[in-house]
């Protein structure tokens, strides 16, 4: 939790809380279905939603909109960014349906009203949403082919227009070098907004719709 209050020190105590419910709620669970490497669960916090809530200092999603974790696993990057951004509507969608009930209980012990956790696949879901965030789920171009129907071309209310939020480790350039040269994207080094030695060599990668 320190480097929650060091990084993100103006959440409110409700948000805290909920934070602080996140450890025992996954230590749990985790126990009952693997969904976090168990080598890793100590490290919960830094590895897994601090690396999630990079994205809340990429960008500020706004009240109202919709955002798609596509490929959710334990439920990274949506429960941190669900817990971050109150007034925003998220939902997580995996195929498998034992992680999904991980997310739902968490969401039931941390009481994060603002988050919807269904078993589906990005081929066979069909609402549309402002951005699509993922994390470590597959290279940008098969991202790209799934979230084609899933971003809405018109509801447009961010500085950076909709499109895929993926966090990335290792060798980005070779994933980007997969798309078209009509493809716009930017990366982001990680350490840019969290100076923390564990996401060196991590990105953001944002690919525009």
């Amino acid at each position: 939790m320190e480097l929650i209050h060091k990084y993100f020190p103006d959440l409110s105590d409700n948000q805290y809380r909920q934070f602080e419910l996140l450890w025992d709620a996954y230590r749990e669970w985790n126990d009952k279905i693997n969904v976090i490497s168990r080598k890793d669960i100590d490290n919960l916090y830094l590895h897994h939603i601090l690396h999630s809530l990079t994205i809340a200092k990429f960008i500020q999603f706004k009240d109202g909109s919709r955002i798609l974790d596509l490929g959710t696993g334990g439920g990274f990057p949506a429960v941190p960014l669900a817990i971050m951004f109150p007034n925003v509507k998220f939902t997580a969608i995996d195929g498998t349906r034992k992680k999904i009930t991980v997310v739902n209980e968490v969401k039931e012990i941390a009481q994060i009203e603002n988050l919807t956790a269904l078993q589906d696949r990005a081929e066979e879901h069909r609402k549309k949403y402002e951005f699509v965030v993922t994390r470590a789920v597959a290279k940008i171009e098969r991202l790209k082919e799934w979230s084609t129907n899933l971003i809405d071309p018109n509801d447009q209310r961010h500085a950076q227009p909709n499109g895929i939020i993926a966090l990335k480790g290792g060798r980005v350039k070779d994933e980007t070098n997969d798309l078209s040269k009509k493809d716009y994207f930017e990366t982001y080094p990680l350490v840019n907004f969290i100076k923390e030695p564990y996401f060196e060599e991590k990105y953001i990668l944002y690919l525009q719709r």
